[in-house]
C-alpha cells in the first residue's frame, strides 16, 4: 500500500518544496482515504508533555533501529544521484532543520522555487510541501525530492542501482538495514530507504521552549515582555492563533486520535496577484479562488527559519510582522508590483492591526521564545558523520 499511494502521488505533486478559517479551508479527504486509517496505542519515542501521539500511516511502523538507519540515510550524500548532496543539505538541525535559503539548490544546482520548509514535529502534518492536498505521509513525501525530475534535487531517477550499491558497500549499512527489516530477504531497497527516512523525520518533536516550559508551569520561563507578546498572539485583535494556534502553533495538524486529516489553506495577501511560478493550492484545483493558498506553517523555532513565506520573499521576522499588520504586503515596484491588500482571494483574518512601538516588540519576543535549544542542538537527531568535537588542550 505504502508503495502504491507514494507512487500515485508523485505523479501528481509539483516538486520543488522544498479559527473559523471555513472560507479557506480545502477538503481533500476523499482522494486520500486509503491514508486514514487506525494509528497504534503508543509511539516508540518520548513526547513533550501535552502533545498527542501522532498518527502513523497503515502499513509503516517505526522503532528505534529504524529512524536510526533513518538518520544516517538522511545524512548520506550517497543518497543523491550524482553523490553531491544529502536530505539535510536543505534542512540544516540549527536552522530547525530549514536551509537560511531564499529558495533551496539542488543537487545539480538547480535553484527550487520554494523555499525549504521546516522539519519540526513533521509527523504532525496533515499533508506536506507548501500547497499540496494529496501529500499525505512523510513517505510519499520522501518521493518528491528524491526522484522529481522537474526541478532536480537528490536527482535519484535513474541512479537507484548506483545508490543501492554504494549502501550496499558501506561498512555498517547491511547490518543496520537487516536489524531494521529482519524479515525482508533483501533489505537494502529503494522502499526501505524511503520507510526509513519518513521514520527519522517523526523523530523530530520539538516542545521544549521557553512557551512550553512557561506553560508547564515554570512561570519564571518568559520575560514580562514576552508574556505580555504571548497574550497579543492569542487575541481576537491580531487573530494569529486562528491559523497558528493548538499544541503545535498550526492549525493545520493531525494526530492518533482524529478521524480525518483535515488541511486548510489561506491566502495571506502576500501578492495583489499571486505569480505563475506558484500560484500555490490553485496548481491542484484550478478553482481561481485558490490562487495563492498554502499551508500555515508551524510557528515552532520561527526565529531560526529565515527567511519567510512559501518563496522566501521575506528577509525577517520583523518584516512578517510588519506585513500582517498592515493587512497585506505592499510592493512598490517590478513585475509584482502591487497591494496585497486587495488580493480578491486573501483571508479575511488577514485584516491589519494597530501596534505600539512596544506591542510590537513583545510580539516579537514572544516568537523569538518559541525557538527550542534543545531541538537544535539534540545529537541523536544530528549528523553522524560529522566529525567529533575536538577537546580544548
Amino acid at each position: 500500500m505504502r508503495a502504491a499511494l507514494a507512487l500515485t502521488l508523485i505523479a501528481v505533486v509539483a516538486c520543488g518544496d522544498g479559527g473559523d478559517g471555513a472560507p479557506d479551508a480545502v477538503d481533500a479527504d476523499a482522494a486520500v482515504d486509503a491514508a486514514v486509517d487506525a494509528a497504534p496505542p503508543s509511539w516508540p519515542f518520548a513526547l513533550p508533555v501535552g502533545f498527542p501521539v501522532p498518527r502513523l500511516p497503515p502499513g509503516e511502523r517505526l522503532s528505534a533501529g529504524l529512524a536510526e538507519l533513518g538518520r544516517h540515510l538522511f545524512y548520506d550524500v550517497r543518497l543523491s544521484g550524482n553523490g553531491t548532496q544529502a536530505c539535510a543539505g536543505c534542512h540544516l538541525q540549527a536552522r530547525a532543520f530549514t536551509d537560511g535559503r531564499v529558495t533551496s539548490v539542488g543537487s545539480t544546482g538547480e535553484v527550487l522555487r520554494r523555499n525549504a520548509m521546516s522539519l519540526t514535529n513533521v509527523a504532525y502534518n496533515p499533508a506536506y510541501t507548501w500547497a499540496s492536498p494529496v501529500t499525505r505521509t512523510l513517505e510519499a513525501q520522501a518521493l518528491i525530492p528524491m526522484f522529481g525530475k522537474h526541478p532536480v534535487e537528490l536527482g535519484a531517477t535513474g541512479h537507484e542501482p548506483a545508490i543501492l550499491a554504494r549502501l550496499a558497500a558501506d561498512p555498517s549499512y547491511p547490518a543496520r538495514f537487516a536489524a531494521a527489516f529482519p524479515d525482508d530477504p533483501a533489505p537494502i531497497a529503494m522502499g526501505n530507504v524511503v520507510a526509513a527516512l519518513a521514520a527519522f523525520q517523526r523523530r523530530l518533536i520539538s516542545g521544549d521552549s521557553r512557551v512550553d516550559r512557561y506553560r508547564r508551569g515554570e512561570l519564571t520561563a518568559l520575560t514580562e515582555s514576552e508574556r505580555r507578546g504571548q497574550e497579543l498572539f492569542f487575541s481576537e485583535t491580531l487573530e494569529c492563533h486562528h491559523c497558528h494556534g493548538g499544541f503545535n502553533f498550526t492549525i493545520a495538524v493531525d494526530d492518533a486520535s482524529r478521524p480525518t486529516q483535515d488541511v486548510q489553506f489561506f491566502n495571506t495577501g502576500l501578492y495583489q496577484r499571486y505569480p505563475d511560478v506558484d500560484p500555490g493550492l490553485w496548481e491542484f484545483t484550478f478553482a481561481e479562488a485558490d490562487r495563492g493558498r498554502f499551508r500555515p506553517p508551524s510557528l515552532r523555532n520561527v526565529a531560526v527559519t529565515a527567511p519567510y513565506m512559501h518563496d522566501g520573499s521575506v528577509a525577517t521576522l520583523e518584516e512578517v510582522v510588519a506585513i500582517y499588520e498592515r493587512g497585506g504586503r505592499a510592493i512598490a515596484t517590478g513585475p509584482n508590483a502591487g497591494d496585497g491588500r486587495d488580493n480578491p482571494n486573501k483571508s479575511p483574518l488577514v485584516a491589519g492591526f494597530p501596534l505600539s512601538d512596544q506591542e510590537r516588540a513583545d510580539l516579537l519576543a514572544f516568537l523569538r521564545a518559541l525557538t527550542d535549544d534543545h531541538f537544535l542542538t539534540d545529537p541523536t537527531l544530528a549528523d553522524p558523520f560529522a566529525p567529533a568535537p575536538q577537546e580544548s588542550p
